[in-house]
């Protein structure tokens, strides 16, 4: 079959100018998914609050993200480089390897667009996120099938939710601390991108929340979409791939936006780790497929000064997957069960 895959990422802004960061926080916080308030209370806290005064200070972050990537968008290169890697996989094979950003460039219209005109027997929709949550592989899905739907000829769409418990994620994150000697590390840290308590309870029905399940130690038929239970599950395979003792590490959550979000929080481990007299961190982000301001700046950078702060010397952050051949094989395998 004539088959076209689309891999979704989260978005980055065009450039680290002001006007563009406005431009992308714009888009990425009104999306309902994201921050799930009412619409208004939800245009007046973005509109009139959140990007008028968060943009210019994160132009000046983008800028020193930018200048990691050597001009460009480390998210973008990338999820490009993915993009060039998996084609290579399916040479000679009637399937073709496409990407869009949630938000901003390359955007999902003009992708989808160029898509509907291939006239694909089958699509494949492959949001970057290994966890599922709303506000990421929710919001990806739903825009993708909101374009979709209007097409007069829909074809074939098969759908990848999550990948947190695929073979090769795992194996392209244990590969990534294997650049490391683990044992000369005080503690390690599993840090993942914080939501809102509300958004993991709503995963439950009306009568049930995220604090009544096992999360932390299990998953199960009530709690296998729930984003604080595969960031466990997600954890607790790559600790035993590389021998971690549960003892030894801590699962946390980074980005919050307010005190109601999953906890631990990840700036405030990384401060009571170096109150502790630690020396020495090291850190994984396996919610991150690709590097990005949030591993490269808000842990490599930001957690090293709270924890020199506090008496630290080093956080090391473990890369992402990245393009390595592992993640590779992952989305390989992911395009050809669907085949």
């Amino acid at each position: 079959m004539k088959t076209g895959v689309l891999l979704i990422q989260l978005g980055t802004p065009d450039s680290p100018s002001t006007s563009d960061v406005r431009t992308y926080l714009s888009e990425f916080l009104n999306d309902p998914r994201v921050i799930d308030l009412p619409w208004l209370a939800r245009k007046i806290l973005v509109n009139g609050i959140i990007v008028p005064f968060r943009a210019p200070k994160s132009a000046k972050i983008y800028k020193e993200l930018w200048a990691f990537g050597n001009g460009v968008s480390p998210l973008k290169t990338h999820t490009e480089n993915v993009v060039k890697l998996v084609q290579e996989r399916f040479s000679g094979h009637d399937v073709n390897i496409e990407m869009a950003m949630r938000y901003q460039n390359p955007s999902m219209e003009s992708v989808l667009g160029r898509m509907q005109k291939a006239h694909y027997d089958q699509i494949i929709i492959i949001p970057l996120f290994p966890q599922y949550a709303s506000a990421s592989s929710g919001s990806a899905i739903e825009k993708a099938m909101n374009i979709i739907r209007k097409w007069w000829v829909i074809p074939s769409v098969k759908i990848v939710s999550q990948f947190y418990n695929h073979e090769g994620y795992i194996n392209s994150v244990v590969e990534r601390a294997k650049e490391f000697n683990l044992s000369a590390y005080d503690h390690i840290l599993f840090s993942y991108h914080g939501l809102p308590e509300r958004q993991v309870d709503k995963v439950y029905e009306d009568t049930d929340l995220c604090a009544d399940q096992p999360c932390e130690t299990e998953i199960n038929e009530e709690n296998k979409f729930c984003y604080k239970a595969t960031s466990y599950a997600t954890t607790r395979l790559i600790a035993a791939k590389l021998g971690i003792k549960e003892e030894d590490y801590t699962v946390c959550f980074q980005s919050r936006l307010d005190k109601k979000w999953l906890t631990p929080f990840s700036d405030k481990v990384v401060e009571e780790w170096g109150k502790k007299g630690a020396k020495k961190l090291l850190v994984f982000s396996p919610a991150f497929v690709a590097d990005c301001l949030e591993t490269i700046i808000e842990i490599g950078s930001e957690y090293q000064e709270i924890f020199e702060e506090h008496g630290g010397e080093k956080v090391q952050l473990v890369p992402s997957s990245n393009d390595h051949v592992s993640f590779i094989d992952c989305i390989t395998d992911l395009i050809k069960e669907r085949l």
